[in-house]
């Protein structure tokens, strides 16, 4: 069910129907009158903010366009009350008319403002310019209802059974005679084929409460009445939305809607039966893309877009005698609900996604003056806490939460606030420290601390104008982090508020998020670009956040979302590629909580290889092509102790002896280089080893292989007295393929390069067997062997 956030039960208003009205725009004020002469304004929370005392019952009221100021009349009176939101102040207008008011509606687009009265006389007054425009016989009996449009023509209903439509000047432009009393005016378009340049050319209104009057201003001769099933009961009231569709509500509980598209006119897209006995008012609030109805002692709320989808039922058990009139804020986040016993009900809608989180705990917006911290992953009971003001933003630290709203900040549970130099845009908290920003500026300030302290320990940055405005900042235990409009990326330590490292980028730095530590920064720009040192791989330009992971072993891991996926990506420091990012080739859709169960661990070993938490799949893995994939990436990420459980439980004893090799080596490009080689990327092997305290490794490695090319090259540069036995091998390769020309220059070149050598046997250190086994060649190396080899 929708939230309560409050109940309007005044001893006044007993007994009767209430008259009330959302102020308009902002929806910060909710004015209600009931039989008492007075109307009281309270705000969003409940709060009593003012009374207006009437000569008489409040007859009418009407907030402005801007809902800056709400005009109000009363019974036996023909003076207009205002009361200025903005200064909380009442004046009064004499309408010069001698008879009395009925009917007081401002205009949608403009400072005008009509009255009418219950002689059928209209007043027009502006009140930017303060003049007065009285237009006497308008109507022959009390005007009761109208409309204006977004072009500034009014529509008038009269007790006289008649509509009329004037300009903003009171001029009639257009009067009709109607079968009987109207009620409900409404300006709209009709959904038509050819969408008139006239703009809201149509009055509806009902009629006697059966008939629903379709009245085209530019086509007064051809009006359109529709009448309805008589078991529905009579039209109890109807809303305009979307591309010309009509709610109607009617008096025995059903809730019916209508196209006015000229081929559909007549025909009902949707009907229910919303409440068993009666239906007292219906609501629309495009805002929230919502629909309701109130009738019995329950509300129904429906959603637009799929009418059948009952997205709420709230029932007031208490109100015994039925509910009255129902009617959202501008913003669609609060519903009332007036009753025939003379209370209001005020419930909340819609909520502003607002929240913040500290490492596993989370603070987020429950209610309007309500935040909950939650601690879900340690089993921390949620902890309410009731916040001075309805925030605009909300951040969270290991021992605080700040709530605020334009240039104030409240801190919980020290129930302390502090004031700053301008209208806060975000804050960020660590344990000892919030960081502000504002105005392209960031405050950074001790949250505890006396005030002498607070003076001290406070500074704005940037400290250099020429870095830019600051367009995002954040805060970790030790760092604090910010972009700048001109690229400029900036972390101070904040100990003793220092720039300790500053980068500068191409465009502007629109988001950053540094890891727990603050050792790691992902940036976004405002190309929508993603940055970690370098350009992170395959990143959406929809996405709007990033998450580091908290838990210990899975730093390097972290997520990029948008509104409707989660990307992983992990950053890998020590591979034999070197320190690099891999994002995961799989996506994960946002589902709500409770939906679908994950795969079969083997089908996500890519995924695990990505993040490098291949060990917790090793007992899940049964496949061979799985145990290969799996020491391949073990070799990679130079985890050689797991790579020796792998290679050992698939049977690889090769694989077994080379790495136990290898173990304990310290100089890591050797052991890189080594696991390259395994691999069988020579080419990365070779560098690493030559950036290696051993680099006639490289040469070892090539010699064994047999590349001769790239081994005599080696040589030259690392062990000239291995020239003439590499030449001489490369010789009797050579010999064997038959190129007998480059044969014989490498013979020659052998010779060269070792003067002990004879012309008819040659001694070398190494000897190479060749066997065929099953197709393949098995290459075998005895060291100190020596051969003999005729020329």
């Amino acid at each position: 069910t929708k939230r309560s956030v409050f109940v309007l039960d005044d001893k006044a208003w007993a007994g009767s129907s209430l008259l009330y009205k959302w102020q308009k725009s902002l929806g910060n004020y909710i004015a209600v009158a009931g039989q008492d002469n007075s109307v009281k304004v309270f705000d969003r929370h409940g709060h009593k903010w003012t009374e207006l005392n009437l000569p008489g019952h409040c007859v009418g009221m009407d907030w402005d366009k801007d809902g800056d100021i709400l005009a109000v009349i009363a019974a036996k009176s023909s003076s207009i009350y205002l009361w200025d939101a903005s200064v909380n102040k009442t004046s009064q207008i004499e309408s010069g008319m001698r008879d009395h008011m009925s009917f007081i509606l401002w205009s949608r687009t403009g400072p005008l403002l009509a009255v009418g009265t219950v002689k059928g006389n209209l007043l027009i007054y502006n009140q930017q310019t303060s003049r007065k425009i009285p237009v006497l016989g308008k109507h022959t009996k009390k005007i009761t209802c109208g409309c204006w449009s977004n072009q500034n023509l009014l529509a008038l209903g009269s007790e006289d059974n008649t509509l009329s439509i004037s300009n903003h000047e009171g001029d009639t432009i257009r009067q009709t005679t109607l079968r009987g009393e109207p009620a409900e005016i409404c300006f709209s378009a009709m959904k038509t084929d050819e969408r008139s340049a006239q703009g809201e050319n149509t009055v509806s209104l009902s009629v006697e409460k059966k008939i629903l009057m379709l009245f085209n201003v530019l086509d007064p001769e051809n009006r359109i009445e529709l009448t309805f099933q008589r078991h529905y009961g009579h039209i109890v009231s109807y809303r305009w939305y979307g591309d010309g569709y009509i709610l109607i509500g009617f008096s025995h509980g059903y809730f019916v809607v209508i196209s006015t598209h000229i081929r559909e006119i007549g025909q009902e897209l949707y009907q229910a039966h919303n409440h068993k006995d009666s239906l007292n008012s219906v609501a629309i609030s495009p805002a929230v893309n919502k629909a309701a109805s109130c009738g019995d002692n329950s509300i129904k709320i429906h959603e637009l877009s799929e009418l059948k989808d009952i997205s709420n039922v709230v029932r007031l058990d208490d109100e015994t005698k039925g509910l009255d009139q129902l009617c959202w804020t501008d913003d669609g986040q609060l519903l009332a609900v007036s009753t025939q016993k003379g209370t209001l009900h005020v419930f909340l809608t819609k909520l502003p996604i607002l929240g913040d989180s500290f490492g596993t705990r989370l603070a987020y917006l429950t209610s309007l003056l309500e935040v909950t911290v939650s601690n879900q992953v340690e089993g921390e009971s949620p902890v309410a806490i009731e916040v001075e003001v309805e925030p605009t933003f909300i951040a969270m630290g290991p021992y605080h939460v700040a709530v605020g709203m334009n240039n104030r900040a409240w801190f919980y549970a020290l129930l302390k606030d502090i004031e700053y130099l301008g209208t806060i845009a975000s804050m960020c908290l660590n344990a000892d420290y919030a960081a502000a920003l504002f105005e392209g500026k960031v405050q950074l300030h001790m949250i505890e601390g006396r005030d002498q302290e607070e003076k001290k320990q406070m500074k704005l940055f940037p400290d250099d104008d020429r870095k830019g405005r600051i367009l995002c900042h954040a805060l970790t235990a030790d760092f604090l982090y910010y972009g700048t409009d001109s690229g400029n990326v900036s972390c101070v330590l904040v100990e003793d508020w220092t720039t300790v490292s500053s980068y500068s980028h191409s465009v502007s730095v629109r988001k950053v998020f540094p890891d727990l530590n603050g050792t790691r920064l992902v940036f976004i720009d405002d190309k929508n670009g993603g940055f970690l040192l370098s350009t992170l791989p395959n990143f959406s330009p929809t996405i709007t956040g990033v998450l580091w992971d908290n838990w210990h072993a899975d730093r390097g891991v972290f997520v990029a979302y948008d509104d409707d996926k989660v990307y992983t990506y992990a950053l890998h420091k020590t591979t034999i590629y070197g320190r690099g990012i891999k994002k995961c080739k799989r996506n994960a859709k946002i589902r709500p909580a409770g939906g679908a169960g994950g795969e079969h661990p083997a089908s996500l070993l890519p995924e695990a290889f990505a993040l490098a938490q291949w060990g917790s799949y090793l007992s899940d893995s049964k496949r061979n092509s799985d145990w290969a994939e799996l020491g391949k990436a073990c070799l990679v990420h130079m985890e050689v102790e797991l790579a020796i459980q792998v290679y050992r439980m698939s049977g690889n004893v090769a694989m077994v002896l080379s790495l136990q090799g290898i173990q304990g080596r310290e100089d890591m490009n050797l052991r890189a280089g080594h696991l390259a080689m395994f691999l069988g990327d020579y080419n990365l092997a070779q560098d690493l080893y030559l950036s290696s305290s051993y680099p006639i490794a490289a040469l070892e490695m090539r010699r064994d292989l047999l590349h001769w090319d790239s081994a005599l090259m080696l040589a030259k540069r690392l062990a000239e007295d291995q020239i003439s036995f590499i030449s001489k091998e490369y010789a009797v390769h050579l010999e064997f393929i038959g190129d007998y020309v480059n044969a014989l220059a490498h013979y020659e070149k052998g010779m060269t390069h070792n003067n002990k050598v004879n012309t008819h046997f040659i001694a070398v250190k190494q000897m190479f067997l060749f066997f065929s086994i099953t197709g393949k060649t098995l290459l075998i190396c005895l060291k100190g062997a020596i051969i003999y080899k005729h020329c």
